[in-house]
Parts: structure tokens; C-alpha cells; sequence
């Protein structure tokens, strides 16, 4: 018996993949073998951080910038794809807005549920149909401890979050059975950019800490393993999960 984690001949396209978890995921499914587009925001389309690590493991790169909070330059962005081959899709654009519930302004509402959640599914909606053509495919979308829990001052992020976990199952259900598997990965606390309010706070800083068995904050690398697995040939039999990689968090 032998069990493959190369990804050598594939294609993967990794949103957010600029900083943070997206360029960990990025660089970690090009030392496993992909080719990888890489879109974000801001992303440059020349001489950026992950182009080099992604060319430092020999493997084609190519940057997009786009505006996940803008649902037509998602549209445009996928459409300009023209059918190619994408084996692996990587959602992990994403963002995130602190106010309390009953004070939360309905524009960072807007904003975080539709870069988080409902252009996830248009692209993953236009990319899929190639999949599901060739009956071969990888999609995966990175959810978060808040697809399980509730959070403080993010009622705009959990609902997204939480959305994500119904449309992996969603999708598994429908696509699996054509060939194309649909998973999430729920990162725990990481230090990136989304958590450095928490970080910088001792009181709610400890507090998570305390709770973590692992005893630390996660690190972006943490989540390449995860990805990769469910990237690879070794997770065929693996749909409609949403894995956490979280130090224990919610084993307590």
C-alpha cells in the first residue's frame, strides 16, 4: 500500500494567498508538486514575497490582484480563466470586522459576508464546472473555530464562517460522487493579521491561551499539512469535512 501526498503535474489556485495562511498554504502545496495561481486584493502582479518561495520549489507562478468585496471583479476574474485546468481551489480570501452586535454598521456586515462567504461560491461555482467535467477535483475552503462557535464583536465573520461549514457539506453532497471532494480546514488562533486586536490584548490574550492545550498561538505553517492531505490523493476518500487544526481548542 502506498499513500501519495505529491501533487507533481497539478494546478492550484489559492486566494489570499499574499500573507498569512493563504501564502503558507501557497508555498506549502508547491513544495508537494502544484503550479500555483495566487489572487489577492493586493497582491503584486510582479516580484512578491510568495512568487519567490513558490519559484524557489521550481514551481509556475502567477499573481492576480482582485477585490473579493467587489462581486463583479470575482466574476471577471473567474471568467478570464476560460475553462483552464484548475485541479486544486484553495478559498481562503477573507476579512474580518470587530463592533459589537447591536452597534455593527450594515456596510462591514455587507462586506465581511460577501468577501467571505458569497464569493467564495461564485468562484468556486465557476472553477468547479471544470471539475466536475473532467470528474476530478480539490476544493477547499478555509473556515474557523467561529463555523463552530459564536465570537464577541464579529457577528458578521461567524455568520460567513459559519456559512462556509454548510457549503462544504453542501457542495460534498452534490459533487462528491462526480469526483470532486469539498473540504474546509478550520484554523484555530493564529497570529496574523485577523487576530492581532486578540494579541494585543493581555486579558483576552491569556484567555485563549489558557484555553489552547497546545499552549501557543498557532502559526500559518500549522495549517499546510492539513491542506496539502486534503489537496492530495491520500484524501480521495475524504468530502464534506471541515477540519480543525486548532492546538485541542475544541476538544475542551
Amino acid at each position: 500500500m502506498s499513500v501519495s501526498f505529491d501533487l507533481t503535474g497539478t494546478t492550484a489556485l489559492v486566494t489570499g494567498a499574499k500573507r498569512g495562511i493563504g501564502f503558507a498554504m501557497a508555498e506549502a502545496l508547491a513544495a508537494a508538486g502544484a503550479d500555483i495561481i495566487a489572487v489577492s486584493a493586493s497582491l503584486e502582479t510582479e516580484g512578491s514575497a510568495i512568487g519567490a518561495a513558490v519559484a524557489a520549489h521550481g514551481r509556475t507562478f502567477e499573481a492576480h490582484a482582485v477585490d473579493f468585496a467587489d462581486r463583479d471583479a470575482v466574476l471577471a476574474f473567474a471568467e478570464s480563466l476560460g475553462g483552464r485546468r484548475i485541479d486544486i481551489l484553495v478559498n481562503n480570501a477573507g476579512t474580518i470586522e470587530r463592533a459589537p452586535a447591536a452597534e455593527h454598521p450594515l456596510e462591514l456586515w455587507d462586506r465581511v459576508v460577501e468577501v467571505n462567504l458569497s464569493s467564495q461560491f461564485v468562484l468556486t461555482q465557476v472553477v468547479a464546472k471544470g471539475m466536475l467535467e473532467r470528474g476530478h477535483g480539490k476544493v477547499i475552503f478555509t473556515a474557523s473555530l467561529l463555523s463552530f462557535q459564536g465570537g464577541i464583536n464579529v457577528p458578521g465573520y461567524t455568520a460567513a464562517k459559519s456559512g462556509i461549514a454548510g457549503l462544504v457539506k453542501a457542495l460534498a453532497n452534490e459533487w462528491t460522487a462526480k469526483g470532486v471532494t469539498v473540504n474546509g480546514v478550520a484554523p484555530g488562533y493564529i497570529a496574523t493579521d485577523n487576530t492581532q486586536a486578540l494579541r494585543a490584548d493581555p486579558d483576552r490574550s491569556k484567555a485563549i491561551l489558557d484555553r489552547i492545550p497546545a499552549g501557543r498561538w498557532g502559526r500559518a505553517d500549522d495549517i499546510a499539512g492539513a491542506t496539502v492531505f486534503l489537496a492530495s490523493p491520500a484524501a480521495d476518500y475524504v468530502s464534506g469535512v471541515v477540519l480543525p487544526v486548532d492546538g485541542g481548542w475544541l476538544g475542551r
